[in-house]
């Protein structure tokens, strides 16, 4: 499980556009939000356009944002690849150079020590984890959010800050993990 400090962890993943997608892609971002996320969880999907207006917002500033979906595709049809493309088509991630990976094998979620969908780990332009948890404190309204931890951790970390509040709990969905 990652701590606050930790590197990024190596990854190298298929994305909806069925090319392989490594962490040195982002090697020249002042920031990179991991969001561990899916196409099942109400949570996650409340949180989709959220993410993608965080990315669009900060994208000239140097922020990445990748989602990688670690869930279970057998138990969890919905999240397969094939899914995962129809999703990114739907929000024109294609567009907006927004990745969306498949953990099929669970690795990188253990690694990371994900736990739920969503989770966000942000990381600094050394790689160092400085944030990690939930994205706000509403999910079911945007318009009802009093905390914005993780634009917060954003703004703080490409202003090169110590995050405040460098861990809040997450408020989503359980990965559903392989069986056995």
């Amino acid at each position: 499980m990652l701590q606050i400090g930790d590197r990024l962890p190596e990854f190298n993943l298929i994305g909806f556009d069925d090319k392989m997608h490594s962490n040195y892609e982002y090697a020249d971002k002042y920031a990179l939000a991991v969001v561990f996320t899916c196409n099942s969880s109400p949570i996650s999907q409340a949180y989709s356009e959220r993410l993608i207006k965080l990315f669009e917002k900060y994208e000239d500033d140097n922020l990445g944002i990748i989602g990688i979906n670690a869930n279970d595709a057998v138990q969890m049809p919905e999240d397969s690849l094939e899914k995962m493309k129809l999703a990114a088509f739907h929000f024109k991630l294609h567009e907006i150079h927004f990745m969306y990976l498949k953990d099929a094998d669970q690795s990188v979620a253990k690694r990371f020590g994900a736990t739920a969908n969503p989770e966000v780990f942000l990381f600094n332009s050394k790689r160092e984890l400085v944030y990690k948890g939930a994205i706000d404190d509403n999910w079911e309204t945007e318009s009802g959010v009093t905390g914005a931890y993780l634009e917060d951790a954003i703004e703080e970390a490409l202003d090169g800050m110590e995050i405040d509040f460098p861990e809040i709990p997450t408020n989503g969905s359980p990965i559903v993990w392989k069986k056995g």
